[in-house]
């Protein structure tokens, strides 16, 4: 795995803010919190999560146009896992009627962005929720949590198993799979929250997956103590 690190407060505005950094990429995810929730969610005394994801202009090379009124299909694919991802880590009967809004914004791109992403905004979220707490007289994040989530990306490139995938290996892997996890707050063993996998070039059998899912969560538990390190550490 290449280095992972979690930046908090990197901006101050949000309730949450986090730059995760995996190898040479790097997302910045918030969290807002706003006082408005879905027509579908109104009188229901609950709350809503949602996520938007973009890269910057500067985030490749060559330069990727910035959206504009309509998004790349690419974009609106990431930030919908990425809303499913952290749905999962919270209860959302719990928050009262506001809205979590989570954007994650690519500042260089290297592969893993959509995993970098869910992970990072984790950690943004778990401050976020301590705001909430504080706004609602709670006891702390773990009134509203309902897991810890993290996410990595593993493939067969060269015919040998490789978690988390920088471009290089992702653009000329056989097999490309992402891996999103949540663990119970109480701890124990993560289960899946969701698997994307892509025979890219050609297909692969039952060995390989198996082994491509147990890489997975080796690499998800790595990660988890990285953002624990990181919400323990002082800001």
């Amino acid at each position: 795995m290449r280095p992972v690190s979690f930046q908090r407060n990197y901006i101050k505005h949000p309730a949450g803010s986090c730059l995760v950094s995996f190898g040479a990429t790097r997302v910045l995810c918030t969290v807002s919190i706003e006082k408005d929730i879905p027509p579908f969610r109104r009188g229901s005394g609950g709350g809503w999560l949602t996520a938007e994801y973009s890269m910057l202009p500067g985030s490749t090379s060559p330069r990727k146009r910035r959206d504009g009124a309509k998004q790349d299909g690419r974009s609106v694919e990431i930030q919908r896992l990425i809303g499913r991802a952290l749905r999962a880590a919270v209860d959302l009967d719990k928050l009262g009627e506001v809205t979590l809004a989570i954007d994650c914004d690519v500042i260089q791109a290297d592969g893993g962005t959509r995993t970098a992403s869910i992970s990072g905004a984790w950690v943004a979220l778990m401050d976020a929720l301590t705001h909430l707490a504080k706004q609602q007289g709670k006891s702390g994040p773990e009134h509203y949590l309902l897991g810890q989530v993290a996410a990595i990306s593993v493939g067969v490139v060269d015919g040998k198993l490789v978690v988390d995938l920088d471009y290089a290996n992702d653009s000329r892997a056989e097999v490309d799979m992402n891996v999103v996890m949540r663990r119970p707050v109480a701890g124990g063993e993560p289960a899946f929250i969701e698997v994307q996998g892509t025979g890219e070039h050609g297909v692969f059998d039952r060995a390989a997956l198996d082994g491509m899912l147990a890489g997975a969560r080796d690499g998800i538990i790595a990660i988890y103590t990285a953002q624990l390190a990181a919400l323990a550490a002082p800001v």
